[in-house]
Parts: structure tokens; C-alpha cells; sequence
């Protein structure tokens, strides 16, 4: 790992070095980290940036490491976003470099008040670093990311403003819809256990019990006393339903099934969620607001 990380810093040093060639577009290049704030930047740059997204549909950003071309990509932008309060953990040492050589990089938990975050005593940000399952924090992020393109190109000012204005009504909509949606089970029933703890945003936002099997970050495996733990928990509150995450491996969730059948207790699995990356693109899920409409139809209607 440590020396992986050497080499790419090395290429880093040089890329850095080097002129970045003016891009024959003339737009701004513009490089994200997660699909969640790709698809983002895209809603408000459009057709005035020039976007490429590091990770794509299925990744899991807490073990991304970044390749040789990664780096030579980042190198080459005229700003970074990335999530922050270390998600991007095995990137963060390429970041500081950046910034150390001048590069622009935003993280977009910037915009947050960080004393309104969820702690966390695993990452060394000490908060819970899914943010986007929480709309609020969403629709402050959108605000942040269009000032940050609009110091940077302010030729294209009224653009960003204007889609700006157009996605934070999309997002108002939507968090209508899924009030609505989720007004309709019982709070008793609101008990989601995924794969991983990336669900206490949405928990806090939408009153649900989370419990996840392997906590916070993926770089830690679930244990036997993990899955002995979670066992207990759901036959106790007579959970109906357990869902997998399309980042991280079925099996997990799989092997807590089993566990709870085999004592006699039936629980199925509910569905796929997307948590920490967005569905496939050219999907309605691999949009933020399609995959946020999934995640919350596929929870309603395997607990109720």
C-alpha cells in the first residue's frame, strides 16, 4: 500500500510540474471523486464544464485507491471535488499533495456545519462521513458546489445559478415524495439493517432505527460476534427484511440470513440499496434523486 501510494505521488509530483495543456474546449475541467457528487457537479455545470468522474457505478469509496491515470486526471484539473471527512480515505494523502503544490480541491462537506454531524470515533475526520442521506445538508452542498464553479468561471455565472435554482427544486420535490412514501409505514416497522452503517443520516432524517453489519466504513469485515449480535437483534424485534448494498459484497448479508434461519426464524432479503456509489449510468438510479427514490420504495415495501 505504502509504497503504491509512493510511486503515484511521484507521478503526481510531475504531472504537477508540468503546464496543464489549455483544454481545446476552453471549459473549465473539472474532476470528482464519488458518483453521488458527479452526478451533482453535472446538474449544475452541464454543457459549461468539462466533468469526469473517478469512480463509477458499484464502487466502494472507502477502498478506492487511486490508479497511475487517476492521478495523471487530478493533476490535470482545474478543481477537484471530493466528499471529505475521510470517505476517500486512501486518497486523502494524494489531496494534501495537491494542495500542497497548489491545486484546487474542494471537499464538499465543507459546506456543512460540523458540529450538525453524526460523530464517529472510527474515521480520523471523527464524523460519519455519508452526508447525502441527508437532503438538507444536499441542498446546501448544491448551493456550495455552485459558488465554487462560479469563482472559478464567473463567464458562466448565470448558468450555474440558473441550474442551481432548477436541481434545488427537484430536491424540495423530491423530499416531498419521500415523506410521502415513507408516511405510510408505521413507525414501529422503521428498522433498517444494510450491510453497512451508511444509512444513520437518512435514519435521523426519516426516524428510522439503523443497524448496519459491519459499521461504519467497509475496511473492516463483519465478524462471527457481528453476525451472532445482529441475529439476536432481529429475531428479537421480529425484523421482516435485511437488505443488501450494491458496493459491498452480497455474502455478508447473505450469511446473516442464514444465521437467522437457522434459528428458526424467517427473514428475507429485501432488496438491493445503493449506498456509498449510484446505480448504473444511463439508469434512473444512477441519478442522486432516482437512486434515493429506489433506495426508499425498495425499504417500504419489504418491511411493511
Amino acid at each position: 500500500m505504502k509504497k503504491t501510494l509512493f510511486i503515484l505521488l511521484i507521478i503526481l509530483n510531475s504531472a504537477c510540474k508540468q503546464q496543464p495543456k489549455e483544454q481545446p474546449s476552453g471549459k473549465l475541467k473539472v474532476v470528482t471523486t464519488t458518483t453521488m457528487i458527479t452526478d451533482l457537479v453535472q446538474e449544475i455545470g452541464g454543457d459549461a464544464i468539462e466533468l469526469e468522474g473517478l469512480m463509477g457505478s458499484g464502487i466502494d469509496p472507502h477502498l478506492y485507491k487511486a490508479s497511475q491515470g487517476d492521478v495523471r486526471k487530478l493533476s490535470q484539473a482545474d478543481v477537484i471535488f471530493y466528499n471529505g471527512l475521510h470517505l476517500e480515505g486512501k486518497l486523502v494523502e494524494v489531496f494534501e499533495k495537491m494542495n500542497q503544490q497548489g491545486k484546487r480541491t474542494v471537499a464538499v462537506s465543507d459546506a456543512l456545519d460540523k458540529s450538525t454531524l453524526i460523530g464517529s470515533d472510527y474515521f480520523a475526520s471523527s464524523y460519519d462521513p455519508h452526508i447525502w442521506f441527508n437532503l438538507e445538508y444536499w441542498e446546501q452542498i448544491t448551493s456550495f458546489v455552485t459558488k465554487e464553479l462560479i469563482k472559478l468561471d464567473q463567464n458562466n455565472e448565470s448558468v450555474y445559478k440558473a441550474n442551481e435554482e432548477i436541481y434545488l427544486k427537484k430536491l424540495s420535490n423530491l423530499k416531498e415524495e419521500l415523506d410521502k412514501n415513507i408516511n405510510t409505514l408505521p413507525s414501529e416497522q422503521r428498522i433498517l439493517v444494510t450491510a453497512h452503517d451508511a444509512f444513520n443520516y437518512f435514519g435521523r432524517s426519516f426516524n428510522f432505527e439503523v443497524v448496519g453489519l459491519q459499521g461504519l466504513s467497509t475496511a473492516t469485515e463483519a465478524g462471527v460476534k457481528d453476525v451472532q449480535r445482529l441475529t439476536d437483534f432481529i429475531i428479537e424485534n421480529n425484523i421482516k427484511a435485511i437488505f443488501i448494498e450494491s458496493s459491498v459484497p452480497r455474502r455478508t448479508v447473505e450469511a446473516l440470513q442464514k444465521a437467522v434461519q437457522a434459528r428458526n426464524h424467517e427473514v428475507n432479503i429485501g432488496g438491493e440499496l445503493f449506498s456509498d456509489a449510484l446505480g448504473s449510468a444511463g439508469t434512473a438510479e444512477g441519478t442522486y434523486i432516482g437512486m434515493y427514490k429506489h433506495n426508499v420504495a425498495t425499504i417500504v415495501n419489504a418491511l411493511k
